[in-house]
């Protein structure tokens, strides 16, 4: 019996006997809007730095 497939349940079932589900969606929720956020200001700092590389940031 492989013991990491159930215990991603395991801590869902965790958060919803201790927490009530509205401070259980709005914790996964804080969680994911945050992350997600600094992952696409990332990305288009990434992706405008690239561009202006690509496209004559190196003519000084």
């Amino acid at each position: 019996m492989n013991i990491n497939k159930y215990l991603p349940l395991a801590f869902v079932a965790l958060l919803m006997t201790t927490l009530s589900s509205c401070a259980a969606i709005e914790s996964i929720f804080k969680a994911g809007v945050w992350s997600g956020v600094i992952i696409v200001v990332l990305i288009l700092a990434l992706v405008i730095w690239l561009v202006s590389k690509i496209f004559g940031g190196g003519r000084n």
